[in-house]
């Protein structure tokens, strides 16, 4: 998964990726770019996503901090959009162990005969 929402990602990611991510989007801690960064987040926006979504995530994300998953997760399910979340407890940033990219491949295809193969 990506950034659902650039304010909760700045306070959220590990401390060491901070500083480097503040420069690259933007510094939340500013109230004009916070304003901005809250304006164009994903999640702002959710109530636009209308199809159905799939999100990957792994728990231990260094990069992109699990709750940013959630949070999309949550926001689209209340507008009503199905939505498929596949959490792996033991990956990070993408899936690197076979069973965990295999799982993966399978609900993929899955979802995508049951979505848009329908």
């Amino acid at each position: 998964m990506g950034i659902s929402n650039f304010v909760t990602f700045l306070r959220n990611t590990e401390s060491y990726r901070r500083d480097l991510r503040r420069v690259e989007y933007g510094d939340e801690r500013e109230p004009a770019m916070r304003a901005f960064l809250e304006r164009i987040s994903p999640l702002t926006n959710a109530e636009r996503i209308t199809k159905p979504l799939l999100v990957v995530q792994g728990r231990n994300d260094p990069r992109v901090p699990y709750t940013e998953a959630e949070q999309i997760v949550e926001k689209v399910r209340a507008n009503g959009t199905p939505v498929w979340y596949l959490r792996a407890e033991n990956e990070g940033h993408g899936f690197r162990r076979k069973e965990n990219a295999d799982f993966q491949f399978y609900v993929t295809t899955l979802f995508l005969q049951q979505t848009l193969l329908k």
